[in-house]
């Protein structure tokens, strides 16, 4: 199990944030924007700010790869990448089938079913 992480669901609809820091469990809601590459960058700045998440090797995010949107799916993978890289924290990735509801708990029985996946990136958009 992964202790302090990200998880970005950005498929087109019910976009949102979550963070697992200190065991406490936080939703953010994504409002529709028409530039949603400039704003996904900024609320999960906020986010993190707001909770006091250190980014770090031992910090993880977990991005939603589809099926859904290009745009949200390619933004949301884009800024975790960077994420990545700027602050070497550790990828992973899900498929939207695989997580029932956006919760605590039913991202715990991904990483139990070990559904989460370390290989980036194998988007699948809807056309």
């Amino acid at each position: 199990m992964i202790d302090n992480f990200l998880i970005i669901n950005c498929i087109g609809k019910d976009d949102k944030l979550g963070l697992r820091i200190n065991k406490d469990f936080f939703i953010h809601l994504l409002q529709k924007k028409k530039n949603m590459s400039d704003y996904l960058v900024s609320e999960i700045l906020e986010f993190l700010e707001k909770h006091k998440a250190k980014l770090d090797q031992s910090f993880s995010v977990i991005v939603n790869q589809g099926p859904g949107s290009f745009v949200g799916i390619r933004n949301a993978l884009a800024v975790a990448k960077g994420l990545e890289i700027s602050k070497k924290v550790r990828l992973f990735g899900f498929k939207n089938n695989d997580l029932k509801h956006f919760d605590q708990e039913n991202i715990e029985k991904l990483f139990n079913a070990k559904l989460i996946e370390k290989k980036l990136i194998k988007p699948v958009y809807l056309s």
